[in-house]
């Protein structure tokens, strides 16, 4: 049993992915700082954060709810990834790892919903 969003896989992930965009943010240019930087590091910070509070909610129907605003997150994070690649700010090879992390994420947050979404 599950006690703690802590216990959750998918909360663990998206803290692994959170760690991967940190990293990759730190070769945005300075002048991102309070732009693009700040942007996608809020966003990916959001996605374990609302896995969280969901989960600390304890109605389905609300930790449904958080659940898909951590997956609108992770979209926000992917498309400011794929800006970041289009401007010149990471290469393509430097983003995969993140991409495969959100890849899995995305994969656990649409099976726990739909667990959960199943429920009587």
């Amino acid at each position: 049993m599950i006690d703690s969003y802590r216990d959750l896989i998918v909360w663990q992930k998206a803290m692994d992915f959170a760690d991967e965009v940190y990293s990759l943010s730190k070769h945005f240019p300075k002048e991102e700082m309070y732009a693009l930087t700040s942007q996608i590091r809020r966003a990916v910070v959001s996605i374990p954060s609302n896995i969280a509070e969901g989960k600390g909610r304890h109605a389905i129907a609300e930790y449904l709810h958080f659940l898909s605003i951590a997956q609108g997150s992770l979209a926000e994070v992917e498309t400011q990834i794929f800006l970041a690649i289009r401007f010149g700010y990471i290469t393509k090879e430097l983003s995969i790892k993140a991409f495969e992390v959100s890849g899995e994420v995305s994969r656990m947050l649409s099976s726990l919903r739909s667990k959960l979404g199943n429920r009587p």
